[in-house]
C-alpha cells in the first residue's frame, strides 16, 4: 500500500500526518509502528490523522497514535501541527477551528506571527479522573497541590518521587527536580511511565523552576520515550508550578525542541491555553510493506 504524508514538527515534537477527510486508510498498529520507525519507516514521535468532523459543532476529527501504534487521547505539539495542516492544506479557510479528540474538542488558533494557539481545556486533578490510584497513599497539600509519593525500583537513585497527578486529556505525573538537564530522566522516566498506580499509563514530567515565569521541561512519554517538547506536558507541568505556588499564570517553557508558552488562571474551570511553533518539514509517499 502506498500512502502520502506530511511531515511536521512543533518544538521538536515530530509527527507524521496523514488525511483520512477523503476516506480511512485502513492503518493498524503495526502500521502506525512502522511510519514512526526511525530507521525503516519516516520518523516519528506520533502519527496525526485528521478525519471529517463526526458531529455538527465540530470542523474536523483528530486521532493520535503513538510511536508503539497505541492510540493515545491528547497530543499539544500535534494540535498545533494538525491546525497548520488543515490550513495549508486548504482543508478550511477558518484561522480558528474546532477539532474533536478522544479526550474532547479543542480549539486551535493560527496567529499573526505564524505561531498557534490552542485552548486545550481546563486540567483535571481529581485523582480517579486522571487515572490515578492514590489508594493507601498519604494526602500530601503544598499551596494548593496536593503531591503524591511513588515508590520506585531499581536502579532508580532513589526510593520515591513526589509528583503532582495533572490530566490534560491524558495523564502526566509532573516532578520538580533542581537540574533538568542532570535528572535521571531515561531511568526514572520509564518507572513512573509504567506505574501501577497509573492504569492507562502515564507521561513523565521532569520540571526545573528558573523564574516564576520560566521553566526547562523534559518529559518522557507513554509509548515514545524522551521527546524533544510535549505540550499537553508543558501544561500539565505549568498548572502544578501553579497549584505549588512557584510559577505566576503565564509561563515560558524552555524543552529541548523550542519554547512553548502556556497560560493558565488557576481556576478549576478555567481553560490552559498554549502557544507554540507548528512547522511542515517535508511531503513524500510510502509503501507499507504487506507483511505487516
Amino acid at each position: 500500500m502506498q500512502i502520502r504524508f506530511t511531515k511536521m514538527q512543533g518544538a521538536g515534537n515530530d509527527f507524521v500526518v496523514l488525511d483520512e477527510t477523503q476516506g480511512r486508510l485502513g492503518l493498524t498498529p503495526a502500521n502506525y509502528r512502522f511510519l514512526a520507525d526511525r530507521h525503516f519507516g519516516v520518523g516519528a514521535d506520533q502519527i496525526l490523522t485528521v478525519r471529517p468532523a463526526p458531529t455538527d459543532g465540530v470542523d474536523f476529527e483528530y486521532v493520535i497514535h503513538n510511536a508503539d501504534g497505541g492510540e493515545v487521547e491528547q497530543c499539544g505539539n500535534g494540535a498545533r501541527c494538525f491546525a497548520r495542516f488543515v490550513h495549508d492544506k486548504g482543508l478550511t479557510a477558518k484561522t480558528e477551528i474546532r477539532v474533536q479528540t478522544k479526550a474532547g474538542v479543542i480549539a486551535p488558533k493560527l496567529t499573526s506571527d505564524g505561531r498557534v494557539t490552542v485552548n486545550m481545556g481546563a486540567p483535571v486533578l481529581e485523582p480517579a479522573r486522571v487515572p490515578f490510584d492514590a489508594s493507601g497513599l498519604p494526602e500530601q497539600r503544598k499551596a494548593q497541590a496536593l503531591t503524591w509519593p511513588l515508590e520506585l525500583q531499581e536502579p532508580a537513585l532513589q526510593s520515591h518521587v513526589e509528583v503532582v497527578a495533572v490530566s490534560m486529556g491524558n495523564p502526566h505525573a509532573v516532578q520538580l527536580v533542581a537540574d533538568v538537564d542532570a535528572a535521571p530522566v531515561a531511568v526514572v522516566g520509564p518507572q513512573i511511565e509504567s506505574h501501577v498506580r497509573f492504569p492507562q499509563r502515564v507521561n513523565a514530567g521532569f520540571m526545573q523552576v528558573l523564574s516564576r515565569q520560566a521553566i526547562k521541561l523534559r518529559v518522557y512519554e507513554r509509548g515514545a520515550g524522551e521527546t524533544l517538547a510535549c505540550g499537553t506536558g508543558a501544561c500539565a507541568a505549568v498548572v502544578a508550578g501553579i497549584l505549588l505556588g512557584v510559577l505566576d499564570h503565564r509561563v515560558d517553557v524552555h524543552t529541548r525542541g523550542g519554547l512553548l508558552t502556556i497560560e493558565w488562571a488557576g481556576g478549576a474551570q478555567d481553560a490552559v491555553m498554549m502557544t507554540g511553533p507548528a512547522t511542515t518539514v517535508f511531503e513524500g509517499q510510502i509503501h507499507i510493506p504487506e507483511e505487516l
